[in-house]
């Protein structure tokens, strides 16, 4: 599997910063949208994060007052997410901003493979020692 199309729906029950999507390990996520929408009656503050896992940083890339029954999208180009990489978002009330987050995913392939083999190749020295030291002992 190496391209996949997705979509991530979030309803914000709190004002707590909350995680609406995290990039697997061994892929490389392209976020098209981050659609935002306050179905309220009032304009209600919203801020989007990226938790850049790499850098150890976590930056702002959307602020608002998102207007009373409107919709926006927090994401105005294509935004390129590593493995590990989180998406956050904040609202000042709770149970008032849902929306859909769509994106792609693109499994690395060789990440992958790689992976496996440093596992197997672990445990096949693990297991060669453990049957060293069985036949040792006879």
């Amino acid at each position: 599997m190496a391209n996949v199309y997705k979509n991530a729906g979030f309803n914000l029950s709190t004002t707590n910063l909350t995680t609406v999507y995290t990039c697997p390990a061994n892929t490389t996520s392209v976020v098209k949208t981050i659609q935002l929408n306050n179905d309220d009656g009032s304009a209600i503050q919203v801020e989007v994060f990226i938790t850049d896992t790499s850098a150890s940083a976590t930056f702002k890339i959307y602020h608002s007052d998102l207007a009373a029954d409107s919709t926006d999208n927090a994401v105005k180009g294509s935004l390129v997410l590593e493995a590990g990489d989180v998406i956050k978002i904040q609202s000042a009330s709770a149970n008032k901003i849902e929306g859909m987050i769509s994106y792609l995913e693109i499994f690395d392939e060789k990440s992958a493979w790689l992976n496996w083999f440093i596992y197997h190749m672990i445990w096949l020295t693990m297991r060669g020692n453990t049957l060293k030291k069985t036949s040792q002992m006879h």
